[in-house]
């Protein structure tokens, strides 16, 4: 049975995985915990990776190369792009692109990378599907699938949400799964995002973070709670 890593970027969205692994070990690598053990009688390793774009990848490509993990699922909590989004509901994202790589004087399009063959980076199908059925178990909730974007910005500006809208067509942005993407692609490893939505992005999204974290948290991890078992 392959192990499955679960990357998450604040310690709060793991709580629910650490309260319920069995047997577990902790093992520190670049100045993260990675803790092994059983979860719903599946082998893991789970870690907070941090927030941002370069902790994401540094613990991706560590999970990838010192834990040998067979496919990752990232959870966690974003800010709603599209306004039909709302607080405490669930974006599954079937593509992910990182909103601030900019090199269109390069001929590039907005959030391409450079001397990469794709634009976005897709989810693995299988995930997604698993995620998906998971989702509808789940009641409270609204669930959307579509494209998340990732930036190193916590976005709290209507004209940004709007650009991100136009020019991506994005659901929801956050700040690491578009570098977990680009480092489970580069390795061939199969992953799925899953985020919680904590505030609308916009001008009174500070507000709304404080508020709606702890919803946006447990959305998130009841939703990773019910996949497991089938990943």
């Amino acid at each position: 049975m392959s192990t499955l890593g679960i990357i998450v970027a604040m310690r709060e969205e793991l709580e629910i995985v650490l309260e319920r692994l069995q047997e577990p070990q902790t093992i520190q690598r670049a100045g993260m915990d990675f803790h092994r053990g059983s979860y719903l009688g599946k082998p893991v390793v789970a870690v907070v990776c941090g927030v941002g774009k370069v902790n994401a990848a540094a613990c991706t490509q560590m999970l990838i190369s010192e834990f040998a993990v067979g496919s990752i699922i990232n959870i966690g909590i974003a800010g709603a792009v599209e306004p039909n989004i709302r607080p405490g509901d669930i974006v599954i994202a079937d593509t992910l692109v990182q909103h601030d790589v900019e090199l269109k004087a390069l001929g590039l399009a907005p959030g391409q990378v450079f001397r990469l063959d794709t634009f976005d980076f897709p989810a693995d199908p299988a995930l997604l599907t698993v995620a998906q059925t998971a989702a509808q178990q789940i009641e409270g909730h609204q669930v959307h699938t579509g494209r998340i974007v990732t930036g190193d910005q916590f976005i709290a500006c209507n004209d940004k949400i709007q650009w991100l809208s136009a020019t991506f067509n994005a659901l929801a942005c956050e700040m690491e799964s578009g570098a977990i993407a680009q480092v489970c692609y580069l390795n061939k490893v199969p992953f799925v995002c899953i985020r919680s939505i904590s505030d609308n992005a916009n001008s009174e999204a500070h507000m709304d973070f404080d508020t709606f974290l702890p919803i946006a948290v447990n959305n998130a991890s009841t939703l990773l709670h019910a996949m497991v078992p089938s990943c």
